[in-house]
């Protein structure tokens, strides 16, 4: 079973990104196996979010690329995340980008009288000619409008064209794919496309497949933030905060009484306390913040792809124990999300404090000295020449070099950790909120010439771990069993370095 998860707007691709780092600590699918395809749906191709969610998610595919066929099974990047082509409902429109041209005004004026004059009722002469290559700027009359011309039946589009047919395989094969659909519906894309998006999907797929229909789900996020008007604006058409609950209202009541077919599953997901970004039209400004309601929507996600279809009618409340805070104890499978997210990032911060900066100075100051410093190191790399290769060097079998393609491995390891750290932080910095997860200070010190914090269990809030071993909870501790003689190295070189670390990170203290 494939899951194809699609992110309408910049909230979608947002949403998106936490998949990406759900899939990262390996709590979101049961089945490595199973390939998760992702697609982002945006008419703003320059999307700051939709960058930043692209970026994360190249990171992952690279850094997983590094993993043997062989690959010990770790929880760590476990998930094969496949990625279609961006689809932008412009296409290759070659005109202006405004809804005037799109829908050929000018010709309307010169045919149909009636056409022009209904064009007239539904939108100004602003939302007419404004520029939609930022997007819809929050208005999903726009949106809706332009996202009604995708034409699924043709099939010759791309990326709806590979989607279809891969889903269509897979079902025709006995298979049940499941599709989820996320976006917000209080902005301007995810409200248009939601909607529009699904009910065409969910068509075509009724048409094709018949009685083998596979299951089509969407999130929903409520309004979760807000920001100011700038002071002064070239034209009035852009998304307007004050608006949100009022858009949000619309949808819903389309949804109850007009949409209520489309969709087998809906996840609600929002938060009474709004958070305050940074204004932006679009493009590349509009780079918000990770927040926890996308850690929600990737956990909504993850319910979706491992937990059986629910009865028509079934209702399935979650809450939070106080306002404005988050613990532990608020994360739906917390037994398997906990650990998960923990083991994750007690590697991340070994291999950013300690690992990495110790591999750096091996190629500064040589093998031949690094390996007497370290004697972990030519459990993983080929002892340098004439050496014995250390007390614990590993016998009979062809480790590499410590050479620039290693080195190079380090840096896209590093990259991943950073990308992972830098998301967790951002999601407990939440205006007005108290996020009791980790104690992301930790992280910041990475980026600067404090010395690195050597308790491990600093990193987590509330960890639950006695006093006893809380003590030996180490950066140094876990170092050091590096150099135990009874470890079973997971592989050679950098990558296999990396894999022992994160098992060791993942091993309950006693």
């Amino acid at each position: 079973m494939s899951l194809y998860v699609i992110g309408v707007g910049g909230t979608g691709a947002k949403c998106l990104e936490a998949v990406v780092q759900a899939a990262s600590v390996g709590i979101l699918s049961n089945n490595p196996a199973e390939p998760v395809n992702l697609l982002f749906v945006d008419a703003d191709e320059t999307n700051g979010n939709l960058d930043r969610a692209r970026a994360s998610l190249v990171s992952y595919q690279k850094c997983r690329g590094l993993f043997p066929q062989e690959s010990p099974s770790l929880p760590w990047l476990r998930s094969r995340l496949e990625s279609l082509p961006v689809w932008s409902p412009f296409g290759q429109v070659s005109t202006n980008k405004n809804l005037g041209s799109f829908f050929s005004y000018n010709t309307m004026q010169q045919n149909s009288s009636v056409l022009k004059d209904l064009f007239d009722v539904l939108y100004t002469e602003d939302e007419r000619d404004v520029d939609l290559d930022v997007g819809f700027r929050g208005r999903p009359a726009i949106g809706s409008a332009v996202m009604s011309r995708i034409d699924l039946d043709s099939l010759d589009e791309e990326p709806w064209r590979t989607l279809i047919q891969r889903i269509k395989a897979e079902a025709s094969s006995g298979d049940q794919p499941k599709i989820l659909l996320c976006g917000s519906i209080f902005g301007g894309t995810g409200a248009a496309g939601l909607p529009t998006i699904g009910r065409l999907l969910s068509n075509k797929l009724k048409k094709e497949l018949k009685s083998q229909v596979p299951p089509v789900a969407c999130i929903f996020v409520l309004p979760y933030f807000g920001f100011a008007p700038p002071p002064s604006q070239d034209d009035d058409v852009y998304a307007k905060a004050d608006a949100f609950l009022l858009n949000t209202e619309a949808a819903l009541r389309y949804y109850l009484t007009q949409a209520e077919q489309t969709f087998n599953s809906i996840y609600l997901i929002g938060n009474q306390r709004f958070s305050n970004m940074r204004f932006s039209i679009g493009k590349q400004t509009q780079r918000n913040e990770s927040h926890f309601v996308e850690l929600f929507a990737a956990l909504a996600v993850r319910h979706y792809a491992t937990a059986p279809v629910p009865p028509d009618g079934s209702v399935l409340l979650m809450s939070r124990q106080s306002p404005g805070a988050l613990t532990w104890n608020d994360l739906p499978d917390r037994a398997v999300v906990a650990p998960a997210l923990i083991n994750a990032t007690r590697f991340a911060y070994l291999w950013l404090s300690n690992l990495a900066p110790e591999l750096l100075r091996a190629q500064e100051v040589g093998v031949g000295r690094f390996q007497k410093e370290a004697p972990w190191f030519t459990r993983f790399f080929r002892p340098s020449a004439g050496a014995l290769g250390g007390l614990f060097g590993r016998k009979g079998e062809e480790l590499p070099e410590f050479n620039e393609s290693e080195q190079a491995d380090i840096e896209m390891i590093s990259r991943w950790c950073e990308d992972y750290l830098r998301w967790l932080s951002e999601i407990h910095n939440c205006d007005g909120e108290s996020i009791r997860l980790f104690d992301v200070s930790c992280f910041n010190e990475l980026s600067g010439k404090a010395v690195m914090p050597d308790q491990l269990s600093r990193l987590v809030i509330d960890s639950g771990i006695e006093k006893s071993a809380l003590a030996r909870d180490t950066v140094s501790n876990l170092r050091n069993q590096l150099n135990n003689p009874n470890l079973v190295p997971l592989g050679s070189g950098s990558i296999g370095l990396a894999q022992t670390a994160f098992a060791l990170c993942g091993q309950q203290l006693s």
